[in-house]
Parts: C-alpha cells; structure tokens; sequence
C-alpha cells in the first residue's frame, strides 16, 4: 500500500469515529465502511448536490472547501447554512432516508471528498446485523433531536 493510502486510509478511520452514524460502530465495521469508500475530486464552483435533489452518498471533506446553502432567486439571496472544510462531512443522513437534499452543496475551490454511495452502505448493512441496529438508533436519535430543534 503506497504512503498515500496508508495516510487516507488513517484520515477516514479517525473520521468515522467523529460521524455520530459511525462513531459507535466497531473498528472492524469502520474497516468494511473504509474499503467501500471512494475518493473524487471537484474543481472550484462545482455543484455537488441541488436542494430537493434525492440522495444517494455522503460526503467527507479530505481537503478543500464546501458552501451548504439555500439558493434565493440569485446568487445574492442565497442563505448560507455552511461552510465546510478539511475533515467536515455532509450529507450522511442521505445513507438512511429517503429524504431528499434540503440544501445545496458546492465547492468553493478545488476539493477532494471520501464518497460512501448509499448502495455500498446498504449492501454492507444487509450482512452486518450488529451495524444496522447500531445505525438505526442512530438514526432515530438524531429524527428525535432533528424534530426537537424544529419545535423550538
């Protein structure tokens, strides 16, 4: 393995247990997340998702920048939710709901994403029962506090 992969290899592990989806799962489940995870690059101003877009994978920032945002009518009624940098992620509700995008994401400048598509996810969680029970506490918490910080 080159020096490179080794070093992404340990970003992505340590980067799992800062995602409240991942972060209670064992490091041999971190190991069957990381060998289903990709990486891609994007220029400068590329849009990596629409509002209202559906989702299919999540995003972990590697390096670059990332701006999350209500797009207005123009650029300048934009409402800005984020801006994202080297080891943030996005996008992870995406894995587990069906919900669609409820924001855009673009690049501010020439960025490098770890990529887990929903349908490696859902693969891995179909052979890993211990997994799918710990996501979907998970995943309920955070509908709880999601629903909880709406009601406020």
């Amino acid at each position: 393995m080159s020096n490179q992969n080794e070093q992404d290899l340990h970003i992505i592990t340590n980067l799992l247990k800062t995602i409240p989806l991942f972060a209670t799962l064992d490091e041999n489940i971190h190991s069957e997340i990381i060998k289903r995870v990709n990486m891609e690059y994007y220029p400068e101003n590329y849009i990596l998702f629409n509002e209202g877009d559906s989702g299919d994978k999540m995003f972990i920032i590697k390096n670059g920048m990332v701006r999350i945002f209500h797009a207005g009518d123009t650029p300048s009624f934009d409402k800005e939710i984020a801006i994202l940098g080297d080891n943030d992620f996005f996008g992870e509700m995406a894995l587990i709901s069906e919900a669609l995008r409820n924001a855009t994401a673009k690049t501010i400048e020439p960025t490098q994403v770890f990529i887990i598509t929903k349908d490696d996810f859902l693969n891995l969680i179909s052979s890993n029962p211990q997994m799918a029970e710990q996501i979907s506490k998970e995943f309920l918490d955070r509908v709880k506090e999601n629903t909880r910080e709406k009601n406020l």
